[in-house]
Parts: C-alpha cells; structure tokens; sequence
C-alpha cells in the first residue's frame, strides 16, 4: 500500500467516476457530469445535489427505529420516506430503512474521507 503522499491526483479524480460506497442492497456513485449523488437503493434510482443528499441523509437518520420496534400496530411495520424534491418515495420496512441508512452513511463517510485526503494532498502540494 502507498503513503498517502505518494498518491497521485490523478488516482484521485478516477475515484469520482466509480461507486462511492455499496451494500448488498444498493450503491451510491457520483456523476461528474451532474454533479451529483446517484443512490441505487433496492432498484430504486435517485440523483441528490449534495446539500439535498445530505438533508436526506439526516431525515433517514432521524426515523426511530426503537419506536417502530416497540410499537405492536401494523402501521408502524413500515414507514414512508420521501424527499422533497420527490427524488425518492417509499414505504420502507424497519429492515429496509436499517439498510439505508448503512448506504447513506457509508456515502456520506466516503465522501468526507476523499474530500478530507484531498485538502491534505492540496496542502502539501503548496
């Protein structure tokens, strides 16, 4: 494995253009062309600007899951998540808006590791 210092920028801005992070129940990319978050989550297709992705992140975050659990009715066994823009709209399962989350983490994770290894490599480049 190379140092961090020894990487290129190149190497870099290939990263931009494969998958940012993936789980068995989807992937999440982002398109250079757009300048956007593509989410495939269970055939399920949406594009996010950053600032909506990140906002829809936070809503998935927010579902209590505990509650849902604990509640016996047949309501809570699912929930529908919806972005404002209608990127998205599903009546997710507990199991289902679990495995989002895991998507939308590691998405977010991924992208604030690169942008973190790149404000490092930018620094020592000066």
């Amino acid at each position: 494995m190379w140092p961090i210092n020894f990487i290129r920028m190149a190497e870099f801005s290939d990263l931009t253009s494969k998958i940012l992070f993936e789980t068995e129940k989807g992937y999440s990319y982002q398109c250079d062309l757009t300048n956007s978050i593509i989410i495939n989550f269970v055939d399920t297709v949406s594009s996010y600007k950053i600032q909506d992705f990140l906002i829809f992140q936070r809503k998935v975050n927010s579902v209590d899951i505990l509650n849902m659990l604990y509640d016996l009715s047949d309501h809570s066994d699912a929930q529908l998540i919806e972005t404002t823009k209608r990127n998205f709209s599903r009546n997710l399962t507990i199991c289902e808006i679990v495995q989002l989350r895991e998507l939308l983490n590691g998405t977010k994770f991924t992208l604030n590791l690169h942008s973190m290894l790149c404000s490092v490599l930018a620094a020592d480049l000066i």
